[in-house]
């Protein structure tokens, strides 16, 4: 992953007073999981990597951003309505990684820590939960913030609803998404329905992607009106696919719309964001070792007896002494980065850290 990609500024855009943000959990989890370093290890040795990801970014969205409201959505049992209607939906799917299932009921307990209710919900996927509650919220005036880069939730963005990549730094807005799909988000599903997606299983129609897509639907309108009029396709061989897959295209649309109308299990006003800064979070820090975040928050890590103090070092080691390729800046060292490791060991550090400066230098050839 290229490093612009995973600490690019931010910058310190404030939310609406009213504003509503959902965090899409699992898209998350393994973004943070597969950009930071995978070894690193909590007191215990449970691998915490992704869990320093995620703490660190709600961090972010509580203080920097001024989150007013937040909820954390979480994907309950991977089988949902959608295997009802495709049988082989997300069958392709592998297993999560071996060090990563550890972490998930500690990023739920980070969740916690926050003061932040992580919601799920039997029979449906964190998208749903999203959709539906950024309908409930512009339905009362306000604005959305999704927290996540799923190319499945670009179909929510409007006016009102934005999507806020936290890796990236950016936010995403209508014309970010007309630019992937070539379509407004009204018409990213239909899209969809046409190029199918590999990664979750979705048929969609063989030998369209999504520039050809694009240009039908832009053309036509909408997936039923090409269906119902693929007579005027002009190239043979595309309306021969066009035709025998129609059904699967109105499926890979059935599975690509994410349903708006869930009963989810809070009212918007329980997602009031509360105060970060509590012994509930400062305990769940401590107890993970995540000493940059605890500094930041204002929490040192209490003072222990010289031999109780040593036995915790040799149990959690600064983040220095995990990575030994990088040297200490009193040093006045170097290390030049010439492969994908090296690269993620200083970004994990720079994570864990809060704080990075870069000084660039160009020479007149």
């Amino acid at each position: 992953m290229p490093l612009s990609e995973i600490v690019q500024n931010p910058g310190h855009e404030k939310a609406d007073n009213d504003e509503l943000f959902l965090v899409d959990a699992s898209g998350y989890i393994f973004r943070a999981y597969f950009a930071l370093p995978q070894n690193l290890t909590n007191p215990d040795g449970v691998p915490v990597g992704a869990v320093m990801g995620f703490s660190n970014m709600i961090h972010k969205l509580l203080t920097d951003l001024h989150a007013p409201y937040i909820a954390v959505i979480f994907d309950a049992a991977r089988r949902n309505f959608r295997n009802e209607i495709y049988s082989e939906y997300k069958a392709n799917r592998e297993a999560a990684p071996e060090d990563l299932v550890p972490q998930f009921p500690l990023i739920r307990d980070a969740a916690e820590a926050f003061g932040l209710p992580g919601i799920e919900l039997d029979g449906y996927e964190a998208d749903d939960l999203i959709a539906t509650y950024a309908r409930l919220a512009t339905e009362q005036g306000k604005r959305v913030t999704i927290v996540g880069s799923d190319k499945d939730l670009m179909q929510l963005v409007n006016d009102k609803v934005r999507m806020y990549d936290p890796i990236k730094g950016k936010y995403l807005g209508i014309e970010d998404v007309h630019e992937k799909f070539g379509v407004p988000p009204d018409k990213v599903v239909d899209v969809q329905a046409l190029a199918g997606d590999s990664v979750d299983n979705v048929p969609g129609v063989p030998g369209i992607g999504i520039k050809t897509a694009a240009q039908l639907i832009n053309e036509f309108g909408s997936l039923e009106s090409l269906l119902d009029r693929v007579d005027e396709i002009k190239q043979p061989k595309r309306r021969e696919l066009l035709t025998t897959h129609a059904e699967n295209a109105r499926i890979s649309k059935k599975l690509a719309t994410l349903d708006a109308q869930v009963k989810v299990p809070f009212a918007l006003e329980d997602l009031k964001a509360r105060d970060p800064e509590t012994p509930q979070l400062s305990a769940f820090l401590q107890k993970h070792g995540f000493k940059a975040l605890l500094n930041r928050i204002g929490q040192n890590a209490p003072a222990k007896p010289q031999a109780a103090e040593a036995a915790l070092e040799r149990t959690v080691r600064p983040l220095p002494d995990l990575i030994p390729s990088i040297p200490h800046p009193s040093k006045n060292e170097y290390t030049l980065i010439t492969d994908e490791e090296t690269l993620k060991a200083w970004i994990a550090r720079a994570y864990e850290t809060g704080i990075m400066a870069v000084d660039t230098e160009t020479t007149d050839l």
